[in-house]
């Protein structure tokens, strides 16, 4: 199974790293076109390859991790998913500043789902920095944790499979409204920890 990435940045090249690593291939995308990730899909290596944002999003499973003032326009014109698993890695933050965007009271997950009709949608790797992603996750004896939180049983057990076969240990926090509050940053008690399972 491929799966899609939307957004080249930080965190969609860290996703694309493990996927290397772990063999598993990818769609890389971005607001520039294929052509502006020829150098990073060559460095990133394995089974890794640039793609058009339609062609991530047309996936069976697809990774959203995208500034989230450019969200609206990553996602838009695109066809319904579906039904099919879509990963919100997303924090209603703005960089550089990384001041908060106030969602008037509402769950980031809850607008994101807005964005992606017909999806499935399930909260994960966006509690931790890129560069905890991009690394080994096999550490001190023990993987390194990855939540998620969602609405969809079936998505969620394809989120899961997706983290240990990235080498993770993942914890499935319940819904969005419950555990996922707790991964989301700013704000949430879990967001920057870097845990690990030990075996």
């Amino acid at each position: 199974m491929t799966i899609g990435i939307i957004g080249a940045g930080l965190v969609g090249t860290a996703f694309a790293r493990r996927l290397a690593r772990a063999n598993l291939p990818a769609v890389l995308s971005n607001s520039r076109g294929p052509a502006s990730l020829t150098d990073v899909v060559s460095e990133i290596g394995g089974p890794i390859r640039a793609g058009t944002r339609e062609e991530a999003a047309a996936q069976e499973q697809v990774l959203v991790a995208v500034n989230w003032s450019k969200l609206p326009a990553a996602l838009a014109g695109l066809p319904p998913f579906g039904g099919r698993t879509v990963i919100d890695a997303n924090n209603p933050i703005e960089a550089p500043t990384f001041q908060s965007v106030d969602l008037h009271g509402r769950l980031s997950t809850e607008v994101f789902t807005e964005l992606v009709p017909g999806a499935r949608v399930v909260k994960a790797f966006n509690h931790l920095p890129a560069a905890l992603l991009a690394a080994e996750p096999s550490a001190a004896d023990g993987k390194r944790v990855l939540f998620f939180a969602g609405y969809d049983a079936v998505a969620m057990a394809q989120v899961a499979d997706l983290i240990s076969k990235l080498g993770f240990h993942g914890i499935d926090l319940g819904l969005p409204t419950e555990g996922g509050r707790a991964m989301s940053f700013p704000g949430g008690g879990l967001t920057l920890q870097n845990l690990i399972r030990l075996a």
